[in-house]
Parts: C-alpha cells; sequence; structure tokens
C-alpha cells in the first residue's frame, strides 16, 4: 500500500517538471521567434521571402536598394565597359526659361532640364512585368554617372528646393535615366555693330570633362527632337529659332572629345529703343530748327535754345552709352546719335555765322558814314550786342561804287588770256561772300530748307541700311 503511494507521488513530482520544463522551454522559443522577428524587421524592413525576391523583385519592397543593385558588388568609380568601346551617351534638354541676357557683360542666364540616357548592366535587377525604379540624388553619389559640364559657363548650380532637383531611374535592363534642373550663365560672343538693329546668335555647348571620344560618346538622343522649349518670352528679344549641333573640340593634352551645342537666335525688339532713344534725338534735332524762324537780333532766344538742345542731346549719348559694353567700334545707334548731335550743333554754329554777318555789314556801313546822324551805337547794341535793321539803313553794298564817282565810271580792265579764268572765279567768289554778308537774313532762309532735307535724306540711308 505504502509503495503505491510513493510510486503515485513520484509520477505526479515528474509530470509536474516535465510541465514546468516543457513551459520553460517553449516560451524560450517563443521569446526566441520574436527576437529573430524583431531583429529580421529591424534589419530588412520585415520577414523576406526569398522565393518572391527571386520571381519579382520589384513587388518586394521590403529589400535594400543597395541590396537589389548590387551596388556594393561593383566598382562604380569606373565607366561601363571599362577597357571596351565608348559608352553611348544620349543628351536630351528642355529648356524652361532664359532669365536675362546682358549686353553690357556678354552673357545669358538659362534654366533647363537635363536628361542622360546610358546603359549600366551592373545595375540590372529582376524583373516579371519590367517595372523601373526611380531614386533620387541619394543613390546618384554611389553610382557612376556622366560628368558633364558646361563649356564658356561664368556659373551654374543645381536646384535644391526643397531637395535636389534630381531623378535616377533604372530599368531591369540596365538602361538609366538621368535628369537634373540646372540653371547656368554662359558666355555669348555678341556683336554690337548694327546694335540696336542687331540680330545676336548664342549656343550653350555640353561636353564631357573627363572622357574624351575614346570613352564616352555624347548624341543627342532623338536627333532635332531633343531639343524642346516652353513658352518664352523676352523683353528686348524675339526668339527666332532653336536647334541643336554637335561637334568636335581638341585639346593638345587630352585629345578630342564630342560637344553638344543648344544653339538659339535672338532679334532685338525695335520699339523700346524708339521711344527712349531715336524718338527724343528726333525732337531735339527738329527742336534746333526752331531758332531759323526766330528773329536773328533775338540773341538770348537763338542762344539759349542752342544750348538747351546740345545739352540735351549730350545727356542722351551718355545714357545710352553708359548700358552697353565699351566696344572699339562703332554702333548703329552711334552713328545715328552723333550725326543728330552734329546737326544741332551746327544750328547753333549757323546762327553765329548770322549773327557775325549781320555785326560786320552794320560796322561797313558805319565806316562809310551811311548811318544817321541821330544813330546812337550804344543804344541799338544795349539789348542784344548787335545793330538793328530798323535803327540803320541795310542797303545792298556795291562793289561797283566803292571808291568811284558816279560821274567818272571805271575803265574796263585788259583781258590777260593766261590768268582770265582764276582772276573770274576770284571776283566771283569774293562776291558771293560780300552778298551773303550783306544779306545775312538769306543764311537763316537757306538753313530752313537745307538742314530739314539733309537729316531727311540721311534718315533714309540709315533705316534702309539697318533695318
Amino acid at each position: 500500500m505504502k509503495v503505491d503511494v510513493l510510486t503515485c507521488l513520484t509520477v505526479a513530482v515528474a509530470s509536474l517538471v516535465a510541465m514546468v520544463t516543457g513551459g520553460r522551454s517553449s516560451g524560450r522559443r517563443r521569446h526566441k521567434e520574436v527576437f529573430l522577428g524583431e531583429n529580421s524587421k529591424f534589419k530588412f524592413g520585415g520577414r523576406i521571402d526569398y522565393k518572391l525576391k527571386k520571381q519579382d523583385s520589384t513587388k518586394t519592397l521590403l529589400i535594400k536598394t543597395e541590396q537589389l543593385l548590387r551596388i556594393e558588388e561593383h566598382d562604380f568609380a569606373m565607366r561601363p565597359g571599362f577597357g571596351g568601346a565608348a559608352i553611348p551617351v544620349g543628351i536630351d534638354v528642355q529648356v524652361e526659361s532664359i532669365d536675362s541676357i546682358s549686353e553690357v557683360n556678354m552673357d545669358f542666364t538659362m534654366t533647363l532640364y537635363l536628361r542622360h540616357y546610358w546603359k549600366d548592366e551592373r545595375l540590372a535587377f529582376p524583373s516579371r512585368n519590367n517595372q523601373s525604379r526611380t531614386f533620387d540624388s541619394r543613390l546618384v553619389k554611389k553610382i557612376w554617372v556622366p560628368d558633364v559640364f558646361f563649356a564658356h559657363s561664368k556659373r551654374s548650380f543645381i536646384h535644391d528646393t526643397t531637395m535636389e532637383n534630381i531623378m535616377l531611374r533604372v530599368y531591369p535592363d540596365g538602361n538609366i535615366l538621368y535628369s537634373v534642373r540646372v540653371t547656368v550663365t554662359s558666355l555669348c560672343s555678341m556683336d554690337f555693330s548694327s546694335f540696336p538693329l542687331d540680330t545676336q546668335n548664342c549656343s550653350l555647348e555640353l561636353e564631357s570633362y573627363a572622357y574624351n571620344e575614346n570613352d564616352l560618346m555624347l548624341y543627342w538622343k532623338n536627333g532635332n527632337d531633343s531639343l524642346r522649349t516652353d513658352e518664352i518670352v523676352l523683353s528686348q528679344f524675339f526668339i527666332e529659332h532653336f536647334h541643336p549641333s554637335s561637334g568636335l573640340a581638341f585639346y593638345s593634352s587630352t585629345g578630342w572629345y564630342n560637344r553638344l551645342f543648344i544653339n538659339f537666335i535672338l532679334r532685338r525688339h525695335i520699339f523700346f529703343f524708339m521711344l527712349q532713344t531715336y524718338f527724343p534725338t528726333m525732337l531735339m534735332v527738329v527742336l534746333s530748327w526752331v531758332s531759323f524762324w526766330i528773329d536773328r537780333r533775338a540773341v538770348p532766344a537763338r542762344v539759349s535754345l542752342g544750348m538747351t538742345t546740345v545739352l540735351t542731346m549730350s545727356t542722351i549719348i551718355t545714357g545710352v552709352s553708359s548700358s552697353m559694353p565699351q566696344v572699339s567700334y562703332v554702333k548703329a545707334v552711334d552713328i545715328y546719335l552723333w550725326t543728330s548731335f552734329l546737326f544741332v550743333f551746327l544750328s547753333v554754329i549757323e546762327y553765329a555765322a548770322v549773327n557775325y554777318c549781320t555785326t560786320l555789314e552794320e560796322m561797313r556801313k558805319m565806316r562809310r558814314g551811311k548811318l544817321p546822324s541821330t544813330f546812337n551805337a550804344s543804344q541799338a547794341m544795349a539789348f542784344d550786342g548787335c545793330f538793328h535793321d530798323n535803327d540803320i539803313e541795310l542797303t545792298p553794298f556795291s562793289r561797283t561804287a566803292q571808291g568811284l564817282s558816279p560821274e567818272h565810271p571805271a575803265a574796263p580792265e585788259p583781258q590777260r588770256p593766261s590768268e582770265g579764268t582764276r582772276l573770274r572765279q576770284q571776283r566771283s567768289v569774293r562776291e558771293n561772300v560780300d552778298l551773303l554778308v550783306s544779306n545775312s537774313y538769306m543764311i537763316d532762309s537757306y538753313s530752313r530748307l537745307a538742314f530739314p532735307l539733309s537729316y531727311l535724306l540721311f534718315n533714309t540711308i540709315y533705316w534702309s541700311l539697318y533695318s
């Protein structure tokens, strides 16, 4: 009886120990599974179905990109296909805007989307439905990308708001699309000989910096359709044509490089310069002609009018020159401004000649005693500095009466065949000068017709040559 009781107690204790030991071991197993699950989630973002990965990696969102593209297995400091043929890199460009064009600095600023196309089989990955993967700038630093730069650029930058404007798209077969949004300021050699009636040819040049034509071949991805533009409106220019082209650039130390060109033709709008330069200049020239209709005795009026137009023309010329580069050749606007300035200056000289001839004529009358006895010279000249026609008699002066009395006409001089022609020419010139001095008002009369006709002829020739 006692033996049975002890046996039962032994079996019960063994069962209890087995239950406690089994519970602890199962708890350890469950704890281990949980730990492994959390550890795998921390390491791989969740539990990985490796069979699914082999079937279609694009549907496995829990694997690292570096593992998918096998970045750690390759040396991406070397170009694809190193040691073989040159890798082709296609380029296409979409011009977003032309931000500014500076004549003083001879440059332009352009914002564009620059896209590169090439194939790198080291980045190929399995995919059932040929679905690509898109990445940002963080992966670009870990793989090989073409080192395209802008030749003759002064400054450039990649936009970084809110993140760097860089896009990388990788296809399962290893084809890659690399796109950046960049703003570049580049040199444009401008010819201002026809300014502001000019047309400028500018180009933006793309080239690989390190890889010559034996390692990298740049080409336009879709030919002439590789260059696309948004609607671009400029304040002073009209864009006539955008077109791509290609060529080669040679450097003595490194060899030949492929170079791509983004060419565009700019034609300047003339209306702005018509309002700011040409119309004011024309008005100043016409205003200077008003002095021809003012009485030649009104010295203050004519002198002040002439000086005002001269100073205004000087201001216009200075304003135009300050906004232009200091070139060593004559521009079209310079020809127009300086010719107009010459017309204004000649109108002032014309009145100086009129005033001098009038004074000279009156002095001759005084020496011949043809002034009335009651004439007061100081009173006549007190107002404007010259004698007045209503104070003196301004009858034409005749050479035939000089030094001869009417009763004794002059005997004709004998003709000298050898010097007859020269004497007649000298006498004719002297007579014309004396006639002009005796009739100084005729200078104004001739100027009223000669100045407008000359300026009209100049404008006709100017606009027919440059427009």
